[in-house]
């Protein structure tokens, strides 16, 4: 099953399945963003709308993309904010979404399932207006490396979505080789995690003016 399949079957439950990954990353945003401003946001896998209601209250317009048409339902259910557009759109392809518009990108776990790392990036960097911020939470490669994957259950199956393991030096290349540089760099534990590695890890990038 490929990816975007996973997460069509996924969206009817994802909000209420249990996931402490997906809990704390909503947490790292709250923490990170809650109290900063924004023109204007562009939000790369808006799933559900679980950050995009967040990024609604900091953000005066909101493109919230993602490639899934049953994720993208579940977040119109939600969130009917005038400010807010929703796209589903491929972002492995040329993102459909105008240069230098954007003060913020947001992209949050789904980069996992993205084997071309430095093309996505690019394509945020793109989109941003110089001096704007590129901000990446993503599942912590620590985390990866003991076997750790999206997944979720149906039907008492589990089912597995496909994941390429990116390491953090991944990221600082593909971000340097884009005119970005690195602001900030965090690791997160979730409550449940004590004396485990982090879970997530997070990533806030600085496009370099023009």
């Amino acid at each position: 099953m490929d990816v975007q399949q996973a997460y069509e079957l996924w969206s009817a439950s994802y909000d209420t399945d249990h996931n402490p990954t997906r809990d704390l990353d909503s947490t790292v945003m709250v923490q990170t963003l809650a109290e900063q401003q924004f023109a204007a946001i562009l939000e790369i896998g808006c799933g559900t709308g679980k950050n995009t209601s967040l990024l609604a209250g900091v953000g005066e317009a909101v493109t919230a993309v993602d490639f899934s048409p049953g994720m993208i339902a579940q977040a119109k259910a939600k969130i009917t904010a005038p400010h807010v557009t929703f796209q589903v759109a491929d972002i492995t392809q040329p993102w459909p979404t105008p240069t230098a518009a954007f003060d913020l990108v947001t992209c949050n776990l789904i980069l996992e399932h993205i084997e071309d790392l430095d093309f996505v990036i690019g394509q945020a960097s793109r989109a941003l207006k110089p001096g704007g911020r590129l901000f990446i939470c993503e599942l912590h490669p620590f985390k990866q490396y003991l076997g750790s994957q999206a997944r979720f259950t149906q039907n008492e199956q589990t089912i597995f979505i496909p994941a390429f393991v990116h390491h953090i030096s991944d990221f600082l290349t593909a971000a340097a080789a884009n005119g970005l540089t690195l602001a900030a760099l965090n690791e997160w534990w979730h409550a449940a995690d004590e004396g485990k590695p982090p879970r997530l890890v997070t990533f806030l990038f600085q496009k370099n003016d023009a």
